[in-house]
């Protein structure tokens, strides 16, 4: 049995918060505390002296796009576009820089640009070249604009819902877009962009990532090659396919090698591309936005799941959406009971525009919210794109991070990747600060969402993932990080303790001003993934 000893560090421990040392065996965390005992209880430890840095559980991130991420990181990023004009010329200068195959883009967003608008096919045209394949998905990834040239590729488009001659393509329309366009990508060019996505992601503290596949998404040839992919960041797997019967469902996990059915099973859509669906119509567009799947065939699902023990879920974004999936629910409890429900532990992602009624049938049959604090940051606020698309009424009411934990709902803290950044840290001080007054999280309990609790929405439910104890797996990042302190959330009176005795373990300030921790080595199960 190998031994290292880490010493001279800050150990993120609820057991042992006043640790300098800890002492990892075979991939499992045996032992923590000071680091003279540690020596002498380990002398044929490696030595690993730390210098002073940051120790703490490794991140979890429970809704990624792994191969889209990746496509984001190697090729057309357009999220730092200023306006329209500053998007086409990033799209200039990277079809000149690639003069051959197709040109994928990620990441606009119009709402910023002072033109308030997004590119049109001709401009597309001229940006890219005549007869030039260009694909450019929105930032929220529900609507896309496109060249002629690809677009006539698709001669039944027109016919398809979704399809407004001079406006981007949404619904049904954009998922065929989408498919033609990753159709263009060689098998060469999609591992490129998996070891990238899953590169970014280890160097970020992040050891495992849920990814959230579909048939609508990137399709069952995606989801194969990411799952045979070796890569030191583990990846859970779930399909966005609804089912009708526990056959079906579990013919489908075989199929695909798949863990779970549910992530982006579209209820509906997304605010900013006006196809979340909502009560009430939206406040600068005429309609409540798109529905997918109704009360019946959200019900069908969780049954279905439900009876052959598959953890089912759901993408929903807007009130009416949650109607329908709290309904699906409420008759599957009724019929199988209560705890055969919520001994699967299923999931609603985003969980945006939630109401208190919502939030306490949620709880009370164990569904798991993975959520993503960084879409508040982004959008957020009196003057964002949900108050823009809502009104400020309906917008102060999106992620109530705080009711939804009071009330008992489990939380998993992720990004959406490459909707918003892969960035843990981000996304938990993004929970701690969260711009609605009373939404916000403790640091502490956005911490655990990102961590313990995005390991319990994958179904480890050990009690340990996540955690630095005596027989937790080895699964920890090295930050470069300042002066831990304890703090309340954000919103509440400020309680600050750098003090051990306090025994309650410190975290790096998350002040919207504060530098976040560095990562400087990530271990998952005791092997290192990630050093810098």
């Amino acid at each position: 049995m190998s031994t290292q000893l880490l010493i001279g560090g800050r150990f993120y421990s609820a057991s042992s918060p006043d640790a300098t040392a800890m002492a990892v065996s075979d991939g499992t965390v045996v032992w923590l505390g000071a680091e003279q005992p540690g020596r002498a209880l380990h002398p044929d430890a490696e030595i690993v002296d730390l210098d002073g840095a940051f120790v703490a559980p490794a991140f979890v991130d429970p809704h990624v796009h792994v191969t889209a991420l990746g496509l984001k990181l190697t090729g057309l990023d357009l999220s730092a576009a200023r306006s329209l004009a500053h998007c086409l010329g990033l799209l200039r200068e990277f079809a000149e820089a690639h003069p051959d195959g197709a040109v994928l883009g990620d990441g606009w967003d119009e709402t910023t640009w002072p033109e308030g608008r997004p590119p049109t096919v001709a401009e597309i045209d001229a940006a890219a070249g005549a007869g030039r394949l260009v694909y450019l998905s929105r930032v929220d990834a529900h609507s896309a604009v496109a060249s002629s040239a690809l677009l006539d590729t698709l001669p039944g488009l027109a016919a398809t819902d979704g399809f407004t001659r001079g406006e981007p393509v949404r619904a049904a329309a954009h998922h065929l877009v989408r498919t033609a366009a990753l159709a263009e990508l060689s098998r060469a060019q999609r591992d490129r962009a998996r070891a990238a996505a899953l590169d970014h992601a280890a160097a970020r503290g992040v050891v495992a990532v849920h990814e959230c596949a579909g048939p609508e998404i990137a399709g069952r040839n995606d989801v194969r090659e990411l799952l045979e992919f070796e890569h030191g960041v583990e990846v859970r797997a779930y399909w966005g396919e609804a089912v009708r019967s526990a056959e079906q469902a579990r013919a489908l996990i075989e199929e695909l090698g798949v863990h779970a059915l549910g992530g982006d099973l579209f209820v509906d859509g997304s605010f900013g591309s006006h196809t979340a669906w909502l009560r009430a119509p939206y406040a600068d567009e005429i309609g409540c936005g798109r529905s997918y799947l109704d009360a019946d065939a959200i019900t069908d699902h969780v049954r279905a799941c439900t009876v052959a023990g598959i953890q089912a879920g759901f993408h929903v974004i807007g009130d009416a959406a949650m109607d329908a999936v709290v309904a699906g629910i409420e008759r599957v409890a009724a019929e199988l009971g209560g705890p055969a429900v919520a001994a699967l532990g299923h999931r609603v992602e985003h969980a945006e525009l939630i109401d208190g009624e919502h939030i306490a049938q949620l709880a009370r049959w164990g569904v798991i919210a993975s959520v993503q604090p960084g879409f508040d940051a982004a959008w957020g606020g009196p003057d964002g794109m949900y108050a823009a698309r809502l009104g400020a009424d309906r917008a102060a009411a999106l992620n109530p991070f705080a009711a939804m934990a009071s009330a008992g709902v489990a939380l998993a803290i992720g990004s959406d990747a490459p909707v918003t950044a892969l960035d843990p840290w981000a996304a938990v001080r993004a929970a701690a600060n969260h711009r609605t007054p009373g939404h916000g999280l403790s640091p502490r309990a956005a911490f655990a969402a990102a961590t313990r609790g995005a390991w319990r929405a994958g179904g480890v439910r050990d009690g340990m993932a996540g955690t630095l104890v005596p027989g937790a797996p080895a699964s920890y990042a090295i930050w470069d990080a300042a002066e831990l302190v304890v703090a309340a959330a954000a919103d509440s009176v400020q309680r600050w303790s750098t003090d051990p005795r306090s025994r309650v373990p410190g975290l790096p300030a998350l002040g919207p001003d504060a530098p976040l921790p560095t990562c400087l080595r990530t271990v998952h199960r005791g092997a290192t993934i990630y050093a810098k």
